[in-house]
């Protein structure tokens, strides 16, 4: 374990409590263990972190994000994920190929949503041109595939951007409507995108109410 790694895991378990961890396993499920730190917690070992280590280049922060998510710990995961929003103007679009991995792995709403609202929008939101170009067509590629969370994660993507008065909402209405196709042939996992879909529209609806979202699709 790198030096980093070891600081971030150490902390995370001196934060523990095994009521917050039993409560953790009855709401999220057996799928992973969990320490029981609190997301404040989490968030402060994070930035303590980058502080005890600033000369974090991109590659090591690549590196110490796989690093945190490889065992299947909750609190490790998230702080993967505060890790990359915190260092979003180091990453480029190849780092979508790591996300894309992080997300089917999390299968999580409480992973899968914060890695594609606060990394992977704000990721692409800063690409341009051919770059830009790829990582739309990344996210074209999700809604297709036969994977609810990857779909979710392309459709919860520009929620940030969307809400600020941003986004490309042609391109959030074409991968609903794919999305929402697919859904149909699905059983139970068909709400992951469900929601995904009635998330983003009600809060861009408490903003920009002039979008509209084709009611033969919804």
């Amino acid at each position: 374990m790198s030096d980093p790694g070891e600081f971030i895991d150490e902390a995370l378990r001196r934060e523990s409590s095994w009521i917050r961890a039993e409560e953790a396993q009855t709401r999220l499920g057996k799928g992973l263990r969990y320490y029981g730190s609190s997301i404040g917690a989490i968030r402060g070992t994070v930035r303590d972190t980058l502080r005890r280590y600033p000369q974090l280049a991109h590659d090591e922060v690549a590196a110490l994000s796989s690093e945190l998510w490889e065992p299947p710990v909750f609190e490790r995961r998230f702080a993967a994920i505060v890790l990359l929003q915190s260092n979003l103007h180091l990453l480029t679009n190849t780092d979508l190929t790591r996300l894309e991995g992080f997300v089917r792995e999390g299968r999580l709403r409480e992973l899968v949503d914060p890695l594609a609202v606060d990394v992977i929008g704000p990721l692409i939101a800063g690409l341009e041109g051919q770059a830009r170009a790829r990582s739309d067509g990344v996210l074209d590629r999700w809604v297709r595939e036969p994977d609810e969370w990857l779909c979710r994660a392309a459709l919860m993507s520009p929620l940030r951007e969307l809400r600020a008065g941003g986004g490309d909402w042609d391109a959030f209405v074409r991968r609903a409507t794919a999305g929402l196709d697919a859904a149909r042939g699905m059983g139970g996992e068909a709400e992951v995108i469900r929601e995904a879909v009635s998330a983003v529209l009600v809060e861009v609806s408490k903003r920009r109410p002039e979008l509209q979202f084709p009611s033969s699709v919804a």
